[in-house]
C-alpha cells in the first residue's frame, strides 16, 4: 500500500480501505451498542483530514461525485422499498402533515434561521434551507432499533425521513434555479418553468419503471437468479435518466419506484428487500467514509460562533416548531409529537447533496455557498451525537419504549407456552404469545398473558404487533413446519442468534433432518412440544432462581436434581438454552427451569415450613415485646 506522503493510494487500495473501514465501523458499533454513524464519521475523519491516509479527491478523483450520487440513489430506493402503505395504519395523517405542511414550513424556517442567525446571503440560505428539509433515513433506522420505540412514532419518523429526502433535494434544485435566474436578471417564474417539468418527468419515470419491473416479475419475464441484478441496474438507469433531465430529480424517481415495488405484493419482495438492505449497509458505510475523509479542516475553521448558534437554533427551535405546527390538530398524543419534534437526525443525503450544491453556488458567484458543506457536516455530527445518545432515554421518559428488558415472543399457544410466559413475566420480561388458532390461546388469555390471534408472518401482524418490543423469538407451535417457517423467515430481521425452536418430531432421523440454515436454534435438550406439554400435565413446575456468590451453580444443581434449565437472564439479556451443559456460573444470573413434581412438592413444603417458622418467631417477638 502506498504511503500517504508518497502520492496516496491507488484506486483499488482506496476502495479496500473504504470498505474495511466502513463495515468495520458498523461492526464495532454493533459490539459497543453505539450509533454506527458516529463511528463511521470518526473513521473517515481519522483516515482523511487527521492522517491523510485516504483523500478521496486525490485517490479516486473525478469518480467521487458520481459514486456518491449513485450510492445515494440506491439508498433512497431501498428506503422506498420499506414504505408499504398497509403498515402505515393510524400514522398516516401525521406522515401526510409532515410531508405536505412540514416540508415547506421547514424550508421557510430554516432559510430564515440561516439568514438571521447564520448571517448568510439569501441565495445560500434558500438553497441550504431546502436541503435541510431532509432527515436521515440511514440514521433513523438504527436509532429506532436502539431505542425500541413503539410502532406509531417509529413509523412517523421513518416515513418522514424517506419521503422528505427527495423533496429536500428537489427544493434545493428549485432554489438553485431561482438563484441562477435572479443572477441573470430574469423572472422567478422562469425558474419554476425549468424545475416543474423535471419534477413531473421524475414522477413519470419512477412510476413507469416501477410498474415495468412489477409486470416483468409477475409475468416471470425475469428468472429468479437475475431479479436482483436487473432491479439494481434498473434503479441506476432510472436515476441517471431522470437526473439528466433535472439535476437531483433522480432521487425522487427512485423513491417513487421503490414505493411502487413495495406495494405490489411481489412474491420475491422479501428476497429483493433483504438484498437491497445488505447493499445499503455497504453503500452507507462507503459514502460516510468518503464524505468524512473528504472534509477539509480548513473549511471547518471558517465557521464562527454564529455557526454554533445556528446549529443550536436548527435543532432546538426550527425542528420542534416545524413538527409541532405541522402536527397541530392530529390525533397524535402530545408526548408522541414531542418525541418526533425533538428527533431530527441528519445523514448521508444531507452531506452528499450539500457538497454538490455548494460547488454550484460558488460557481454562480455566491461566496458563502462554500460554507454549506462544512455546515452540513457539523449539523450531521451534532444531530447524530445528540439523538444517538438521548433518543432512548427521552423515549423511556415519555413512556414510548417497549421497556428496558428485551421481550420474548412465543409463537404457538399451549400449556407449556403459558407457563413459560408467566415465569418470564414474574421477572419483568415482556412476553407475547401468538397463534393463528384462537383456541390455542385460551389458557394464555385466562392467565392474563398478552396474546395475538393471527399469523405472525401475515401483513396484519406488521400493523398490530410491536415487533420492536421483542428481541427474542421461540417457535413452539404444534406445527413443526410452521415453526421452521417462522424461524427461517424472521431470522434475517432479528438475527439467527435470537431465534429458538422446539425440536421437531423425528428430527433425530437422518431422512427427516433439515439443513442448518433452516429453523431456529435447539431448545430444552431437544424436547418436542408434545413432550414439554406432557411434562406440564405430569405436574412439572416452572421456577426462577437467582445465583449469588454463596449460592453457586453447583449448589443449584445439587438442590434441583432432575431440573431442566430453559433460559437464563443476565440484566437485560435473555438466553434460551439448548442443553443443560450450556449453563454457566455467574453471580446475579437468574435461571428459569422446569422442575419435577416431587421436587416442586418438597420446595413448597420447605417454603411452607419456613413461612410458619418466620410467623412463629414474629409472634414470639411480639409477645415478648408486650
Amino acid at each position: 500500500m502506498a504511503a500517504a506522503g508518497g502520492g496516496g493510494l491507488t484506486p483499488m487500495e482506496a476502495f479496500a480501505v473504504i470498505g474495511v473501514a466502513g463495515v468495520g465501523a458498523q461492526w464495532l458499533a454493533w459490539r459497543l451498542r453505539l450509533p454506527a454513524i458516529v463511528l463511521m464519521l470518526a473513521a473517515g475523519l481519522i483516515l482523511g483530514p487527521a492522517t491523510g491516509i485516504l483523500v478521496p479527491a486525490r485517490d479516486i478523483g473525478a469518480l467521487v461525485g458520481p459514486m456518491v450520487s449513485l450510492a445515494v440513489s440506491v439508498i433512497l430506493f431501498e428506503g422506498g422499498l420499506t414504505l408499504n402503505f398497509h403498515q402505515l395504519a393510524d400514522a398516516r395523517p401525521a406522515v401526510r402533515r409532515l410531508v405536505y405542511v412540514g416540508a415547506p414550513l421547514g424550508w421557510l424556517l430554516s432559510t430564515l434561521a440561516l439568514m438571521w442567525i447564520g448571517g448568510m446571503s439569501w441565495q445560500a440560505s434558500l438553497v441550504f434551507g431546502g436541503i435541510m428539509i431532509v432527515t436521515g433515513p440511514t440514521v433513523i433506522a438504527p436509532l429506532l432499533r436502539q431505542a425500541r420505540l413503539v410502532t406509531r412514532p417509529a413509523q412517523v419518523l421513518q416515513w418522514e425521513g424517506i419521503v422528505n429526502d427527495p423533496i429536500g433535494a428537489l427544493a434545493a434544485a428549485l432554489a438553485l434555479q431561482i438563484v441562477v435566474v435572479a443572477n441573470a436578471g430574469l423572472f422567478w417564474g422562469q425558474a419554476l418553468a425549468r424545475v416543474v417539468p423535471g419534477v413531473l418527468a421524475a414522477l413519470v419515470i419512477g412510476a413507469l419503471v416501477g410498474w415495468g419491473i412489477v409486470q416483468a416479475f409477475r409475468r416471470h419475464l425475469v428468472p429468479e437468479y437475475m431479479k436482483v441484478p436487473v432491479l439494481f441496474v434498473t434503479v441506476l438507469g432510472a436515476f441517471a435518466l431522470s437526473d439528466a433531465i433535472l439535476h437531483e430529480s433522480g432521487l425522487l424517481a427512485v423513491t417513487v419506484m421503490g414505493l411502487i415495488v413495495a406495494n405490489a405484493n411481489l412474491a420475491s419482495y422479501t428476497e429483493l428487500y433483504r438484498f437491497k438492505e445488505h447493499a445499503t449497509i455497504l453503500l452507507v458505510s462507503g459514502v460516510f467514509i468518503i464524505l468524512a475523509a473528504g472534509i477539509d479542516f480548513a473549511q471547518l475553521s471558517n465557521l464562527s460562533l454564529r455557526a454554533a448558534l445556528l446549529i443550536a437554533a436548527i435543532i432546538l427551535i426550527v425542528r420542534p416548531a416545524t413538527v409541532m405546527l405541522s402536527l397541530w390538530g392530529t390525533n397524535l398524543p402530545m408526548k408522541e409529537r414531542l418525541l418526533i419534534a425533538l428527533t431530527g437526525p441528519r445523514g448521508v443525503v444531507l452531506v452528499a447533496v450539500s457538497g454538490i450544491f455548494a460547488e454550484r453556488l460558488v460557481a454562480e458567484g455566491v461566496p458563502d455557498g462554500a460554507l454549506i458543506a462544512p455546515l452540513a457536516f457539523v449539523l450531521v455530527l451534532a444531530t447524530v451525537l445528540l439523538h444517538g445518545f438521548t433518543l432512548a432515554p427521552l423515549a423511556r421518559r415519555l413512556g414510548l419504549t417497549s421497556g428496558d428488558t428485551p421481550g420474548v415472543m412465543i409463537v404457538g399457544g399451549s400449556p407449556f407456552a403459558t407457563g413459560l410466559a408467566q415465569a418470564l413475566q414474574k421477572v419483568e420480561v415482556e412476553v407475547l404469545v401468538t397463534d393463528p388458532n384462537r383456541d390455542h390461546l385460551r389458557s394464555a388469555r385466562a392467565a392474563g398473558v398478552p396474546t395475538y390471534y393471527g399469523d405472525v408472518l401475515g401483513e396484519a401482524a406488521e400493523s398490530n404487533v410491536e415487533f420492536l418490543a421483542y428481541r427474542y423469538i421461540l417457535a413452539a407451535s404444534d406445527n413443526d413446519a410452521y415453526n421452521t417457517l417462522v424461524a427461517t423467515d424472521i431470522a434475517p430481521d432479528f438475527g439467527r442468534d435470537a431465534i429458538w425452536q422446539v425440536a421437531r418430531e423425528k428430527d433425530d432421523r437422518p431422512r427427516h433432518s433439515l439443513p442448518n440454515q433452516l429453523g431456529g436454534q435447539g431448545f430444552a435438550e431437544g424436547r418436542t412440544l408434545a413432550q414439554l406439554n406432557g411434562m406440564i400435565a405430569e405436574g412439572w413446575v416452572f421456577r426462577t432462581t437467582r445465583l449469588t456468590e454463596e449460592y453457586t451453580l453447583a449448589k443449584w444443581r445439587e438442590a434441583r436434581p432432575g431440573a431442566v434449565p430453559l433460559a437464563t437472564l443476565d440484566g437485560g439479556d435473555i438466553r434460551f438454552l439448548r442443553r443443560a451443559e450450556d449453563l454457566t456460573d455467574r453471580a446475579g444470573r437468574q435461571i428459569v427451569s422446569l422442575i419435577p413434581p416431587e421436587l416442586a412438592a418438597r420446595i413448597r413444603e420447605e417454603g411452607t415450613d419456613a413461612r410458619l417458622q418466620r410467623a412463629a418467631r414474629a409472634n414470639a417477638d411480639s409477645l415478648a415485646g408486650g
